[in-house]
């Protein structure tokens, strides 16, 4: 078992909740977070913007009993152009448009609501990681685990005898089109 420091932890914090670590290293990363209260409380929070994404998904993917009188063909084109609309990214008439739109469609005014909170959301935790992180560790933490050096080693073997059998055909094929001269 390899002991992490703080900012390997941080940066592989994200693989760790997802689950794409290998077990040794989840139990490395565990142990840390087990002994460093300051890498714990990063984890909390972090389990909390997930847990904040996903009551904001769990929101917009609920039933209403009205949804079907405001799915109309008007709330397909809000939907179509809604991105582009938080965005900044659709011209004045489409801008006032997608605006018209929700303020006659409640549902259209509950996704837009949706997609600001779920934006505002982002950002906040991106402005709170860059201040925190000054630098990207993943690489870093990445080049100082542990590589299989033997699988290095075969890969090289392979190279030098496919070079030496290509030096061998190459000689080959220059003595017969000399021979032939």
């Amino acid at each position: 078992m390899q002991d992490l420091n703080c900012s390997q932890v941080i940066s592989l914090l994200t693989y760790y909740i997802e689950g794409k670590l290998t077990p040794p290293m989840n139990k490395s990363i565990e142990n840390h977070l087990n002994k460093c209260i300051e890498c714990r409380n990063k984890y909390l929070k972090l389990k909390q913007i997930l847990n904040n994404y996903s009551d904001i998904k769990n929101t917009i993917e609920e039933d209403i009993d009205d949804e079907e009188v405001f799915n109309n063909p008007q709330y397909d084109i809000f939907k179509n152009m809604l991105s582009a609309y938080v965005d900044n990214e659709l011209s004045d008439n489409d801008n006032l448009r997608i605006k018209k739109i929700a303020i006659a469609n409640p549902l259209a005014r509950r996704d837009l609501e949706n997609v600001y909170a779920f934006k505002q959301l982002l950002q906040s935790s991106f402005e709170k990681t860059k201040s925190d992180m000054k630098f990207d560790f993943v690489k870093n933490v990445m080049k100082q685990l542990p590589q299989n050096s033997e699988q290095f080693s075969i890969n090289l073997q392979f190279y030098k005898l496919v070079s030496a059998f290509a030096i061998i055909v190459l000689f080959i094929i220059w003595g017969t089109f000399n021979f032939l001269k």
